[in-house]
């Protein structure tokens, strides 16, 4: 059995060119159009969960003092009051929970034009103090811990999905599982200190609001994606909510529940995915059997 050739990289072209760098992880994590495909195809379906994803992740970052820190700083576009103490129910987490939906959405969204990484290197440059009006610096310690978190709680909704099959299933976690570790390199990138005989001290750091790449806005539609996410919240016969599966007593966020040990989903954005995380991971084997006989 033959050997492929040995590929050539460059290093300093790794930490001097955005795209000779994408090229690489792509290469390594056989990142292809398979999963490209399965990312466009598998979207509404990631998307659904997001609502709950993003309650989750929040719920989480403010049960810590150091993470929930960075939600005393003022962001570039948010003129609202602010809590000295953040809680679920702060203004600025609220305004913080709209871009995470946004981002979220992108991350999973076409990742096959170089736009799509330039921006996620972005997200990773705004999290060191650079590219904001007001500067906001967060340790890489708590990003890689948050996309390690939004990783495992999407992987565990879209293997529980009730109609996909499996097939699917294990494609749209590959994809999204690279995309995530892509996003997790960006952020490092911005921290480790390997490369940096290559920077260039005279680059200028562009300061733009946020969503915006080279003037141009990419996340698209922030306050329509708010106002559709609460729509569906309030509309239990939503098509995009994902349907409470067949099988007595199974439940798409059930494991979540326990996994974040009393992070309960308990208010009305969580009700998008399909399932009520409180009322359906708390009932027992025997009542939910009752109900969905009945």
């Amino acid at each position: 059995m033959g050997y492929l050739p040995m590929m050539h990289i460059g290093r300093e072209e790794l930490y001097t060119d955005l795209e000779a760098r994408i090229r690489y992880l792509h290469s390594f994590l056989d990142f292809s159009s398979q999963d490209i495909t399965a990312l466009i195809t598998g979207q509404k379906y990631v998307k659904a969960l997001i609502p709950a994803v993003v309650n989750i992740v929040y719920k989480k970052l403010l049960q810590y003092d150091i993470t929930a820190r960075a939600f005393t700083t003022r962001s570039t576009s948010f003129e609202g009051p602010m809590d000295e103490i953040p809680t679920e129910d702060s203004p600025q987490i609220q305004h913080r929970k709209v871009f995470l939906r946004a981002y979220l959405t992108k991350l999973c969204s076409d990742p096959s034009r170089m736009e799509f990484w330039e921006y996620l290197d972005k997200v990773g440059m705004m999290h060191v103090g650079l590219g904001r009006a007001h500067p906001l610096h967060v340790e890489y310690i708590h990003l890689g811990a948050c996309l390690s978190f939004i990783q495992d709680i999407m992987t565990e909704a879209i293997l529980s999905h009730p109609r996909l099959s499996l097939q699917r299933k294990i494609a749209l976690v590959k994809a999204v599982g690279k995309v995530i570790w892509i996003q997790n390199d960006l952020m490092a990138k911005w921290h480790v200190k390997d490369g940096q005989e290559f920077e260039d001290a005279d680059g200028e750091i562009t300061i733009e609001e946020e969503g915006y790449l080279h003037g141009k806005k990419i996340l698209d539609d922030l306050e329509d994606d708010a106002a559709e996410g609460e729509a569906r919240d309030r509309d239990p016969d939503s098509p995009s909510r994902i349907p409470r599966p067949m099988a007595a007593g199974v439940c798409p966020f059930s494991g979540i529940a326990r996994g974040v040990e009393g992070l309960k989903v308990s208010d009305e954005s969580a009700a998008k995915v399909g399932n009520d995380v409180v009322d359906e991971s708390s009932k027992r084997p025997e009542e939910l059997s009752a109900q969905e006989s009945g």
